[in-house]
């Protein structure tokens, strides 16, 4: 499968109505690679690379889609400043839509320093009172736009103000509006059970966790049980990302492995799981099969890691 690369293009799109609809955060990495802790001996270390992109999972999603030729909504918060103004700049060139009143006053913009390992892992210094984790339920608008056809939530457990209660009535109101509802999701933060997110959970078609996240939630020992477990909460698919071992595909007709591109050297692992879900949302727009669409989204995630910082590979 292929997508239409449309840099620059948002022009083109600014007067269509948007198809997809991601929630979530938007902010700026400034990643430095390779970063070891012989900088905290030495007071100074040359840096390979360091460089500054946009980043958050909900704005590499609607990047990477954007740049696939997709029309996209982004609902977020950024703070009225210098680096709010980076990332409204940036969606405005890739046709991003935004909210009217996703700029909040009192709000910093968030900024992460991406501290990146010489085998692509990652550490993160995040600022905790920016604009990262400070949406709210009231900054969602529901009903949602008529137009948009699949609604994706970036990352569960992100925000302290959306748990299960909140997650429920977004997924539900997608539902009653005939929505595809997916979800991708981050380590819980605060003992969350998968019991205290089973009825959130049942309004989901497609949960795209990664395999820590996903034993973590459940406190099973491998991603098959740990996606079995999450099954029975009444997810319609749940699509686990392992990595460079690919993708585990689970729902109560079919499970199977999609494997990983093979040949990939492994740059920087940031954003390569938001890449995956931007890649599997695009082909479940154009209406590929299950599959496709996880054989798409490991492309997109193979193609992520091979570069410095998120959504970089397009």
């Amino acid at each position: 499968m292929t997508g239409t690369h449309r840099n620059g293009s948002g022009n083109d799109r600014k007067t269509k109505e948007a198809e997809i609809l991601i929630i979530g955060a938007a902010i700026i990495d400034v990643l430095v690679r390779p970063a070891g802790e012989e900088v905290f001996r030495t007071g100074s270390f040359p840096a390979e690379d360091i460089c500054m992109s946009v980043g958050a999972d909900a704005l590499n999603e609607a990047t990477v889609l954007a740049r696939l030729g997709k029309t996209v909504r982004l609902v977020t918060v950024i703070g009225d400043d210098r680096a709010g103004e980076y990332l409204l700049a940036h969606c405005r060139r890739e046709g991003i839509l935004l909210m009217d009143d996703c700029i909040q006053k009192d709000l910093a913009t968030g900024i992460n320093v991406v501290l990146v390992a010489e085998d692509g892992k990652r550490s993160f210094l995040t600022n905790a009172r920016g604009s990262l984790r400070r949406l709210c339920l009231k900054d969602i608008p529901l009903p949602f736009p008529d137009p948009v056809k699949i609604v994706c939530f970036a990352s569960i457990f992100v925000f302290p103000q959306i748990g299960a209660r909140e997650l429920q009535s977004i997924f539900a109101q997608a539902k009653s509006q005939n929505k595809i509802v997916c979800a991708d999701m981050t380590k819980c933060k605060n003992r969350e059970t998968l019991e205290e997110m089973a009825e959130a959970f049942s309004y989901i078609d497609y949960l795209l966790p990664n395999d820590e996240e996903a034993m973590l939630l459940t406190g099973k020992e491998t991603a098959a049980l740990a996606a079995e477990a999450i099954l029975e909460t009444g997810v319609g698919n749940v699509v686990v990302k392992c990595g460079k071992s690919g993708c585990l595909v689970m729902n109560r007709k079919e499970s199977y492995m999609v494997p990983a591109r093979e040949g990939v050297m492994c740059v920087d692992t940031t954003g390569a799981g938001d890449s995956f879900a931007a890649g599997f949302i695009f082909a479940l727009s154009k209406g590929c099969t299950l599959r496709e669409c996880a054989e798409y989204g490991n492309e997109c995630g193979a193609k992520a890691v091979s570069v410095m910082g998120a959504a970089q590979w397009l």
